[in-house]
């Protein structure tokens, strides 16, 4: 089993622990590095939308797994991100402009969304931003002067000072990089003392408040960064796809944002990119089931949906820490096998003593 020996408190927010990390870490950069060269254009496609998924994923755990906030409508800032970044390139921005700013529209909505978090929680704070997400839905539909309402808007190609990302490996180092930077990002602000204060008050409430910190504050922060990270994926969803349409930035895609989260793993950045593979080969692997289905199951309409449903059922009932959670028991299983005891994971009921019902 590996320990670490800390000489210095620095050691406590390293990002890299130890030098078994540096070296897995390294050859997973690599595998993506050369991805152009040994992935067939298909592969690299779904890597794209794995990215792409992945950096969504990292904006609403940021909200979720590290502030303890609901939200089933972050659909609408995927969908704010992706029609200004739409919009933005038909008048001739740079796309790195243009992507700043649906990033920092996608923060403003956030932060207006944001502000019923300042007097509600749990379930009525998901109510909420549900609400909202329809709220946005339908202004994208409407308002066809700008979005081409229900029927739709074409996007153009990136083009970055002249140079247009037109083959699918120039916009694979795109959304690579994009993802390399949001990570490292939302890694350097949870070492801040302002993740800090986001994973309090996740944790207590009340024990964060007695701490000194200021709740209505950091719960609007984490709302508007989560927004930002959400809308720049939605700005590179939409050049993916080159077509978008209020309807796919509704309900369905923040189950799905949801659904990412929850079986990859709350509370943890490795979490938000396996979701991401989980959202994208469900699919697929839905697909190929249906052959081998009877045709009153593999032709029925919304299976799709009650295939995911049970496994956010599955994940929440049987394992609550997501797939990154049983790989942390896998390892650990590995690392004392033959002492590991059965019990070490079991989940137990415990409270602040300033939140216990009396």
């Amino acid at each position: 089993m590996h320990f670490i020996f800390k000489t210095d408190y620095v050691q406590d927010i390293n990002l890299i622990k130890h030098r078994g990390q540096l070296f897995w870490y390294g050859l997973l950069l690599l595998a993506l590095l050369s991805a152009p060269l040994w992935a067939t254009s298909y592969w690299l496609s779904q890597l794209n939308f794995v990215l792409i998924y992945g950096v969504a994923g990292l904006g609403l755990m940021l909200l979720s797994g590290y502030t303890g906030l609901a939200s089933i409508g972050h659909a609408a800032f995927f969908g704010v991100g992706a029609y200004t970044e739409a919009y933005l390139a038909t008048k001739g921005w740079p796309f790195p402009l243009s992507m700043l700013a649906a990033g920092l529209l996608s923060g403003a909505v956030g932060v207006v969304v944001g502000l019923p978090a300042l007097r509600i929680k749990g379930m009525y704070l998901a109510i909420a931003t549900l609400a909202c997400g329809f709220v946005v839905e339908e202004a994208l539909a409407r308002w066809e002067s700008v979005t081409g309402g229900n029927g739709g808007m074409a996007v153009k190609v990136p083009a970055i000072w002249g140079w247009e990302l037109k083959s699918s490996e120039s916009f694979y180092w795109l959304s690579l990089a994009v993802a390399l930077l949001m990570t490292l990002g939302v890694l350097n602000l949870l070492r801040s003392s302002t993740g800090r204060a986001f994973i309090a008050i996740r944790d207590s409430e009340i024990s964060a408040q007695s701490m000194g910190i200021q709740l209505a504050r950091y719960k609007t922060v984490a709302f508007a960064l989560s927004a930002v990270i959400v809308g720049l994926a939605g700005a590179l969803y939409a050049h993916k796809l080159r077509f978008i349409s209020p309807e796919q930035f509704g309900i369905t895609q923040s189950v799905e944002l949801l659904l990412l989260v929850v079986v990859g793993g709350l509370g943890s950045v490795h979490g938000a990119f396996l979701g991401a593979i989980f959202i994208i080969t469900m699919p697929q692997l839905i697909s190929l089931a249906k052959d081998h289905l009877p045709p009153s199951i593999g032709q029925a309409t919304g299976l799709q949906s009650v295939v995911f449903g049970l496994v956010l059922m599955g994940f929440v009932l049987f394992e609550p820490m997501g797939l990154y959670g049983r790989w942390l028991k896998i390892r650990t299983y590995l690392e004392l096998f033959p002492i590991y005891r059965k019990g070490m994971f079991k989940r137990q009921k415990s409270f602040q003593k300033s939140e216990q019902q009396k």
